[in-house]
């Protein structure tokens, strides 16, 4: 007979063994729209140690009322899965929803002469065929202002009258494989409280205009044609006739390949008689510009500035101009006094981080700010003519998380095949918490034209906070940021010149004391994830395995397939397949031509509805790489396009992810 307390003993010996084991038994099961393969079923265990990593949530500036000290605000709730619309009547106020939909908002304005409603733009199930709607209040059901068969953008609004202007191209849905044989752009001008007596202002031929500004007196727009990344032209129209005439490049100058530039559009002056422009048209960077719309002479205002200005603002009174500046992967603010075009040397203090909005308010001429940094995500800040800055949101970060400790991004250089410098951002693991060589994460952009940039990494500090993991973010040739001879050196022929770049990175991993080169796994989005094929191709030795997100692996039925007001923007960057020589050397580069070589785990993650790379993408090099006998993952989402845009998804593929590294990258 056992004695009574041991007995009891025991029995609670065998039931908490009993529940350790049912919650390491217990699995996170995929939600209904998650295709899964190959995936082994998700601890719940392994859920909830990572949960508080889940749930940061920041806020986006959207829009200044017309009237009132107020503003839209992008925000994603607590339980909710999609970012929403929100108004915040006063700093640090409460956030009213105003939109509720299991789509996220894209964008959103509000009517301009009184703030009566506003307009925003959805897409359904990150298909990206954006429509307008009106929001006459809370509570209100939205009203479809466009039609369902155009992709519509919406654009600016008239100063004058509560009218809207916005682009769209049509969708062909009955042509299989975007094959649609001509691309037209339609401007159009609505009263969004009578949407069906819209006037069609314009049509252009291709998927690459948008209008860059409206005039104080309404009567004249600038029209952008972008031709690729490095080539764009500017067009002033009359709002009233339609007629338009180039304005930049000079139409009289007839520019060869060496000379293009491109132009962005950062607003009319108070008088009418000059536009604003960042042009690369000078150098190497883009630089503030001022056009003088008589005469056509184009004076530099930042020359003195030695990086990208990304964006400009003018204020109302025409008194500043607010500029924000990518300095080495870090926007910073710059402001200049918009008559001598001077910059005013004493910048006021603010919030470390990068600066990822800057719009002035119309009435008070105050200034919203949205920063993020290494220890948050985006806030809300104003500031004021007088220098003073106020803060109008806190970020959420989840309890048990301590961002303070969350160390900034070093800049990290290496030379590469050809001798030239790359650079990238390495976040390191907490020494005194995992000493000695640590495995590494490259995590690639997408683009090609984007850059890895200073801020706030979200559910990436997971690996390196909590696996020990140091994160590499590299900015391979054809980044922007560093120039637009840099920009360019991965174009056509010269495509694998940046996988090179990845190449010259192991050898850099190998000379660092701390950094262990042989744990080291690839990942990637968009073209990240063609890049994290291809590395998977060249270097199957130097990696533990592969995590391709929405990637293109084979450039041909790419091109073929995209979204055909896309196709001509990406053959210029990618090269044109009709070319036969382009075409046999696409064909030969392509991941899906050399899945032989990939001989390391790959996790393949698409969206079912994505409109710029086609899940057929991922679905044909899943098979093939599997026909190797090499194991492979899938995840596909039923319901998101170019990436995972629902937080149930994300946490899925977070977790994924997770179990995925600990198989390969930290076994």
């Amino acid at each position: 007979m056992i004695p009574n307390p041991t007995r009891s003993l025991l029995a609670a010996l065998l039931m908490w063994t009993g529940a350790a084991m049912a919650q390491e038994a217990a699995t996170i099961a995929p939600n209904a729209n998650l295709h899964v393969e190959g995936i082994p079923a998700i601890p719940a265990s392994l859920a909830e140690a990572v949960n508080r990593y889940n749930d940061f949530r920041g806020h986006g500036f959207v829009a200044w009322h017309p009237k009132q000290r107020e503003m839209l605000v992008a925000h994603r709730k607590q339980g909710a899965n999609t970012t929403q619309i929100f108004r915040l009547s006063r700093p640090m106020g409460e956030l009213e929803q105003l939109t509720d939909d299991s789509d996220p908002i894209s964008g959103a304005s509000y009517e301009p002469l009184q703030g009566r409603y506003i307009v925003f733009e959805r897409a359904s199930g990150g298909n990206e065929v954006a429509q307008l709607y009106r929001l006459d209040g809370k509570g209100k059901a939205p009203v479809l202002l466009t039609n369902v068969d155009e992709r519509n953008n919406m654009s600016g609004w008239l100063r004058k009258s509560s009218r809207l202007l916005y682009t769209s191209v049509p969708i062909d849905r009955t042509a299989s494989g975007g094959s649609r044989a001509e691309i037209k752009t339609q401007l159009w001008l609505m009263d969004p409280e009578k949407p069906a007596g819209r006037r069609r202002v314009a049509e252009f031929a291709g998927g690459g205009w948008s209008l860059g500004a409206v005039s104080r007196d309404d009567r004249q727009l600038v029209i952008t044609e972008r031709r690729s990344i490095n080539e764009s032209r500017l067009w002033l129209m009359d709002l009233a006739s339609g007629e338009k005439r180039q304005i930049l490049p000079a139409p009289d100058g007839k520019a060869d390949a060496a000379e293009q530039a491109s132009y962005r559009v950062a607003g009319f002056s108070v008088d009418g008689k000059a536009l604003f422009v960042v042009t690369d048209q000078f150098g190497e960077f883009n630089e503030l510009a001022r056009l003088n719309l008589a005469s056509g002479q184009l004076d530099r205002v930042t020359a003195h500035i030695p990086w990208d200005v990304v964006g400009g603002n003018l204020s109302e009174d025409g008194q500043r101009i607010v500029i924000v500046v990518n300095a080495d992967g870090k926007r910073e603010l710059h402001f200049l006094d918009a008559k001598t075009l001077k910059e005013l040397k004493k910048a006021p203090a603010l919030p470390e981080g990068s600066i990822t909005t800057a719009r002035f308010d119309k009435r008070r001429g105050e200034l919203a700010l949205s920063v993020n940094g290494a220890q948050g995500p985006s806030q809300l800040y104003s500031l004021d003519a007088q220098g003073h800055l106020q803060a109008w949101t806190r970020a959420f970060v989840p309890a048990g998380v301590d961002t303070s400790r969350f160390s900034e991004q070093q800049v990290v250089r290496w030379k590469s095949f050809d001798g030239r410098t790359i650079s990238g951002l390495l976040s390191k693991p907490p020494a005194e918490r995992f000493p000695g060589k640590r495995p590494v994460l490259i995590s690639i952009h997408g683009g090609p034209e984007g850059q890895a940039s200073i801020g706030f990494l979200g559910r990436n500090q997971y690996y390196v906070q909590e696996l020990g993991v140091a994160l590499i973010q590299p900015n391979v040739r054809g980044s922007t940021g560093y120039g637009k001879t840099f920009l360019s050196l991965d174009n056509g022929f010269k495509r694998e010149d940046s996988v090179k770049d990845i190449g010259a990175l192991f050898e850099w991993i190998a000379t660092q004391p701390d950094l262990d080169a042989s744990r080291v796994m690839v990942t990637g989005g968009s073209y990240g994830g063609y890049m994290t094929l291809a590395v998977a191709t060249n270097y199957p030795d130097r990696i533990t395995s592969a995590l391709d997100v929405v990637g293109i692996s084979n450039f041909l039925s790419f091109l073929k397939n995209t979204e055909s007001y896309r196709r001509d923007l990406r053959r210029v960057e990618y090269g044109d397949e009709r070319d036969p020589a382009m075409h046999d050397f696409l064909d030969k580069i392509s991941p899906l031509t050399n899945a032989a070589r990939i001989k390391k785990p790959l996790f393949v993650v698409q969206g079912r509805n994505d409109p710029r790379v086609p899940y057929t993408e991922a679905e044909q090099i899943v098979a093939k790489v599997r026909e190797n006998g090499t194991p492979v993952w899938y995840l596909r989402a039923a319901n998101e396009g170019h990436g995972f845009a629902r937080k149930e998804n994300a946490d899925y593929q977070f977790y994924s992810t997770i179990l995925f590294m600990q198989e390969t990258l930290l076994k």
